[in-house]
C-alpha cells in the first residue's frame, strides 16, 4: 500500500480528490491507498450483508464505502467491510453529502472487518482497529478470519471489548442481533463459493 508523506487533517481528507478512482483510508493523518477489496472478503461481506436483510432493514446496512472517522492523535478513517447503523448514526449520516461518520456523530451498532492474509492486515484488524472502534464506542465488532477459519464477535463492556470465539459449526452469538441465524461455517463458505 502507498502512503503519503504529507500529514492530513481530517478536512482535508475530507475534501480531498486525486481525480483518480483510487481508495483511501486515512491512517494518524498519512493517506493510504487502499488495494482493490480482496473478493473472497467480498463475497463474505456481501453474505453477512443479505444475512442482516433477515432481521433489520437494508437502510441501515452498509457494504464498503461508508467510513468511520476514529480516535487517535492524528486523524483516522476507516472503511469497514459492513457497517450497520443505528437509527441516529443513519439520521445524522443523511445530514451529510458524504458518506463519513464524523466523531460529532454516533457510532454504529456493528463493524465487520474480514481479515485479508498478511501480518499487516492480521494486526491492522486484531490491534489497532480492536482499539479504534472501541474507543469510538462501537457496541459490537466482529473478526471475520477465513485463515484461523473463526469468527471473533466483540461486544463492548465499560469501554473494553470482550472476546467471543466462534469455529466450525458454532452459532454465531451477537447480543446486538440476538435474532441473527448464522454459522462461523456459513460465513467462512460464502467467500469460497
Amino acid at each position: 500500500m502507498a502512503t503519503t508523506t504529507k500529514r492530513f487533517t481530517l478536512a482535508e481528507y475530507l475534501a480531498y480528490n486525486d481525480g483518480t478512482d483510487k481508495h483511501h483510508e486515512l491512517v494518524n493523518g498519512e493517506l493510504v491507498e487502499m488495494p482493490p477489496e480482496w473478493d473472497f472478503n467480498s463475497q463474505i461481506a456481501s453474505y453477512l450483508f443479505a444475512a442482516f436483510l433477515k432481521v433489520i432493514s437494508s437502510r441501515f446496512i452498509r457494504c464498503k464505502g461508508t467510513e468511520i472517522v476514529v480516535g487517535g492523535v492524528q486523524a483516522t478513517a476507516r472503511v469497514p467491510d459492513l457497517m450497520v447503523l443505528t437509527e441516529a448514526a443513519l439520521l445524522a449520516l443523511r445530514q451529510t453529502k458524504r458518506g463519513t461518520i464524523t466523531l460529532d456523530m454516533p457510532p454504529p451498532a456493528l463493524v465487520v472487518e474480514v481479515v485479508s492474509p498478511g501480518k499487516e492486515n492480521e494486526d491492522r484488524d486484531y490491534r489497532y482497529k480492536r482499539s479504534e472502534y472501541a474507543a469510538r464506542g462501537i457496541a459490537e465488532y466482529w473478526i471475520v478470519d477465513p485463515e484461523r477459519a473463526q469468527v471473533m464477535v466483540l461486544t463492548l463492556v465499560d469501554g473494553l471489548y470482550e472476546e467471543a470465539v466462534f469455529r466450525g459449526d458454532d452459532r454465531l452469538v451477537s447480543s446486538t442481533f440476538p435474532a441473527l441465524e448464522l454459522t462461523t461455517h456459513q460465513v467462512l463458505q460464502a467467500g469460497e463459493t
